[in-house]
Formats: C-alpha cells, structure tokens, sequence
C-alpha cells in the first residue's frame, strides 16, 4: 500500500492548462522545522540508495573566463513519485557578493496524473537542503562524542550551518564561527537563537586553532575566502565537510576516509581541490549508502574524514515537493495559463 500521507508525498498536482508559480515571498512564509526538512532529505537519500530514484549527472555551463555559472539537473523522486527539473544560473563570480546575481528554480511534475505541480523559486529549498546535508553527514561521519563544531564562512549557506547540526547532534556544546563580514556573523547568531536561544556562538580569528579544537568543520565560505584550513591543522578523528570554500587541498589528499554525496559531482565541480597534477582522490563511498547504513560512515574514532556535500536534485525534489504540499494547503501561489 502507497502511504499518501503529506510527509510521504500526498498528491498536489493541477490541470494540464495552468502551472502553479510559487515566488520566493510564498515561500518564505512557510512554516517548516528542521527537523522535517533533515528527515525529508534523508528519505531522498534512502530512495536514491534503493534504486527507487534517479539522479543523472549535472551539466553545466560555464564561460572561458569564470564569470558565471549554469547548472541544469533532472531527476525523478520514487517514493513521491514527481519528476523535476532545476535550473541555476551565478553571473559576477568574479565580483564581490553584493555585486552577483543568482537565480534558481524548480519545475515538479506528478508522474502519476502526469500532470505539473508548480514551478518555484529554489533559492529556499537549498538553503535548507543544503546545511541539512551536512548535518546528516555529521550524524553518520562524525566522531563518537563530538563536541565542538567550526562553520567557516556566514553566507547563505553558513547561517543555517549550525542549527542543523545541532539538530542531527544535540550534544555539541562548542560552536565556532570564522567570518569576515559582520553583518554575516551577526545573522548567523541570530539564526542560531531562532532556533537555538539558550546556545552561544563564540566568534574565533585563529583559524589553525579552531580547526585544531573542532570535531567537525563544516566550510561554507565563497570563492574569494582567504580562508584555507590545512590538514595539519586537524586533530584526530576530525571531520571537514566542505560546501563552499575554506578547506586546503590536502584535507581531501591526506584524509583517512573520503565521503562525497556524489562521486560524479564531486569531479565535475571540486576540481579546485585537485593536486598538482590535476587529479581528486577516489572516494571512499558516496553517501547514500552510508545513510541507509550500508556502509559505515566511520571505521575508528581517529581517522579524519573529508566529506564533500553537493546537491543532488533529489533532494531538492523531496523537499520541492514538502514545499508544495505546505503551499497549497495554504492556498499560496500564482495560477497561470501557460499551456492555452
């Protein structure tokens, strides 16, 4: 029997003549907790790892002098059965952050009825999904124990880098910050006592030395980041999740375990992490069968591990398609004639 519960994935799609436009301010009053977002990626993973989903390679495009970036991702969620496409596209790569432009978006289709739920911004979706990822490779990578945490970078994806960690790992009780824009910090410890009120963030300026008291790094930084954590640096049983930026090279080449939520991405957009002959190191395994406890995160309490987080658009899926759900119950969206 099919479970259509709203978590498992209930129905949402319309007719064949209008498609639902979910902006980002629909969004944005939504109403979801983390813990629904960590557990909603997490059957993604599970249904990829089961053969149940696809996930077909990203493609990208992307010009001879690094000004922009495209992206296009298809892909096919089992357990809900919807079929998505998203798009991003990054222009100003080679300017700073107030100068860029980024747009993302995510088309669902219903592969049941056959027919289409609703096109949305996904910039929320993955500033969720994202941190949301690194918590869960926390959760199966992390040391026994693991008690302190350094996020590097206060971005996007930086900001909501902690509460999901502490999500997945609720006895963390040091939490690191290395930043250098203010109002970046000041909205990561805001977020952190959204969510997390009686938590203290503690700001750090010594980067070899917070990495070496951290049990978890999670790099989130952008390309123009001096910050370059080295494997040196690390204590033992270190685990350095890298999302953005803030992690040397040798933190891949000199790791005990290297855990990549997709081989293929990971050589496709981490090739500035490669060694002087141009070259990543094979991974040790991906993450899904990790999470589906396949495959074990960790070997021993000591080893350091390197675990590179790139979305896969199954994820966005799953928690594109909670999304939609959230919204039409709620009546929000644009109905429009696309197709007549």
């Amino acid at each position: 029997m099919t479970d259509t519960s709203p978590a498992a994935g209930a129905p949402v799609s319309g007719d064949d003549k209008h498609l639902r436009i979910l902006s980002t301010t629909d969004l944005a009053g939504i109403d979801i907790s983390l813990a629904d977002v960590v557990a909603t990626v997490e059957d993604a993973y599970r249904t990829l790892h089961a053969g149940q989903s696809d996930n077909p390679r990203k493609l990208t495009v992307k010009p001879a002098d690094g000004h922009s970036v495209s992206y296009a991702m298809l892909g096919r969620d089992g357990s809900r059965n919807v079929v998505a496409i998203k798009t991003s596209y990054k222009h100003g790569l080679d300017k700073g952050r107030e100068e860029q432009h980024y747009y993302t978006s995510l088309t669902l289709y219903d592969d049941v009825t056959g027919l289409p739920v609703a096109m949305m911004d996904c910039s929320r979706i993955g500033s969720l999904r994202t941190p949301a990822v690194s918590a869960l490779l926390a959760r199966e990578c992390a040391a026994p124990g693991a008690r302190s945490a350094l996020v590097i970078g206060t971005g996007t994806q930086g900001r909501l880098a902690l509460p999901f960690l502490l999500t997945t790992l609720p006895d963390l009780d040091r939490l690191m910050l290395f930043g250098s824009h203010a109002e970046g910090v000041t909205a990561v410890r805001e977020q952190l006592h959204t969510y997390f009120p009686e938590r203290e963030l503690e700001i750090v300026t010594d980067l070899r030395a917070a990495a070496a008291a951290a049990d978890v790094i999670v790099a989130t930084a952008g390309g123009h980041t001096s910050a370059a954590v080295e494997a040196g640096w690390l204590g033992p049983g270190a685990l350095s999740i890298l999302v953005g930026h803030g992690l040397a090279p040798s933190t891949l080449h000199k790791a005990d375990r290297v855990i990549a939520t997709s081989e293929a991405q990971m050589n496709v957009t981490g090739t500035d992490m490669a060694d002087a002959d141009g070259k990543l190191p094979a991974v040790d395994s991906e993450f899904p069968p990790v999470i589906a406890g396949v495959v074990a995160g960790r070997h021993s309490a000591e080893e350091r591990i390197f675990a590179y987080n790139s979305g896969l658009v199954v994820t966005d899926i799953a928690l594109g398609h909670r999304f939609a759900q959230l919204a039409l119950a709620q009546g929000l969206g644009t109905e429009v004639p696309l197709w007549q």
